[in-house]
């Protein structure tokens, strides 16, 4: 098959998908599926920064274009593009191509890492992890990955399959996953006592203390890491330091505290661990670009 003819058979696979989210996701939002681990997304228009944690998990744009931005770093993905997300994280997300003639269109398949380490140890699998690296990857998107995929969603149309088949393509995605150019991050993260592992336990205890103080020795030891080496490959993984990444997890619950459950600044404030009403002020302004009171009058009036 030429270049030409493989791309022209992509673009109709990435048309299709999009057809089927079309169908399965008729509005704005984020939609749940028969399949416990698949999400639908749909944006009639560009929107606003949206942050939010991200859990592990792919994301593949069928149509429309998306930015993602970790930190400092952005990220950029269309139709010709796969994220991946490997371990937890703090995340800023733009639609950025949107109408409602041409909506953005978003398949996203929460990944659990136990089963990508049943995977590797099934197929016995076996690389050498390497130096952790970022948490959060694009790659091109293939065929067989693409197939795997539109299988997986088909079988919305046949709720009797779902049970006994759509474990058969979960299990095919994941090992597209693994076996793509950078699907040794996965394998990383999954594989037990790796360093990207440990880090993987750093994180994961953080986003159940956030609001505790920290105390980086007790996380190294946890991690069963130096200080140091903590501190280096924790910003290899998340793009921030393990201090960094706390306030992130602080700032945006504070934020869900007050738009959904109504608090005010200063109990969403002692809510998440801050004890200075003044800083957590600061801290909010120059993650959200206002002040929580305020940010949070624009979000209701925009709703």
């Amino acid at each position: 098959m030429t270049v030409e003819a493989a791309s022209q058979d992509t673009a109709a696979r990435s048309a299709e998908l999009a057809r089927l989210i079309a169908r399965h996701a008729g509005a704005y939002g984020v939609h749940s599926t028969a399949i416990a681990p698949l999400y639908f997304i749909r944006s009639d228009a560009p929107t606003e920064d949206l942050h939010l944690v991200h859990q592990p998990g792919l994301c593949i744009v069928a149509q429309g274009r998306k930015e993602v931005r970790l930190g400092e770093e952005r990220y950029v993905y269309d139709p010709l593009n796969y994220l991946v997300v490997s371990v937890t994280l703090p995340v800023c997300g733009t639609v950025i191509e949107a109408s409602p003639e041409r909506p953005y269109l978003c398949l996203r398949l929460d990944i659990d890492p136990a089963e990508i380490a049943r995977i590797i140890a099934d197929l016995s699998l076996l690389w050498e992890p390497g130096e952790p690296a970022r948490g959060l990857y694009l790659e091109r998107i293939d065929e067989p990955l693409l197939d795997a995929v539109l299988r997986l969603v088909r079988l919305l149309d046949s709720p009797a399959d779902i049970k006994a088949l759509a474990p058969l393509a979960l299990r095919e995605i994941f090992y597209r996953l693994l076996r793509g150019e950078q699907g040794r991050r996965l394998y990383a993260i999954a594989l037990s006592e790796s360093q990207a592992h440990r880090i993987g336990r750093a994180i994961a205890w953080l986003n159940r203390h956030f609001a505790e103080p920290l105390r980086v020795e007790e996380l190294a030891r946890l991690a069963n890491l130096g200080v140091s080496t903590l501190h280096h490959r924790f910003k290899a993984v998340t793009a921030m330091s393990p201090l960094q990444y706390q306030k992130q997890l602080r700032l945006q619950e504070a934020r869900r505290l007050m738009l959904s459950e109504g608090l005010d600044a200063q109990a969403a404030c002692y809510r998440t661990g801050y004890e200075s009403p003044s800083q957590f002020s600061r801290e909010y302004s120059r993650q959200f670009g206002n002040p929580p009171s305020r940010d949070i009058s624009r979000l209701r009036g925009r709703a």
